[in-house]
């Protein structure tokens, strides 16, 4: 979940449609449950955790890293498999 959440932010970012790591991604739990292969109630239980941790807030479809490095390390994410380069975020 949290390296969905990571590709997610990045890639909107890399196109200018994020500002500090806050996106609007409109998108269900059913359908990440769906993308990700997991039930919509695994789904919702990782969500919580990832903001009980502080590393996330929501608001309806906006998701908020509030620690992206702590987000990072979560999800084990490296943009190198993006074929971008990884500035100082």
């Amino acid at each position: 979940m949290a390296h969905i959440l990571c590709e997610l932010i990045w890639r909107m970012r890399s196109v200018g449609r994020i500002e500090d790591h806050v996106a609007d991604i409109p998108i269900t739990q059913a359908a990440l449950g769906d993308a990700l292969g997991l039930s919509t109630v695994h789904v919702n239980r990782m969500l919580q955790e990832l903001r009980r941790e502080g590393l996330i807030a929501t608001t309806g479809s906006r998701v908020h890293a509030r620690d992206w490095a702590g987000l990072k390390r979560a999800g084990d994410f490296d943009t190198t498999y993006l074929h971008q380069k990884n500035p100082a975020d």
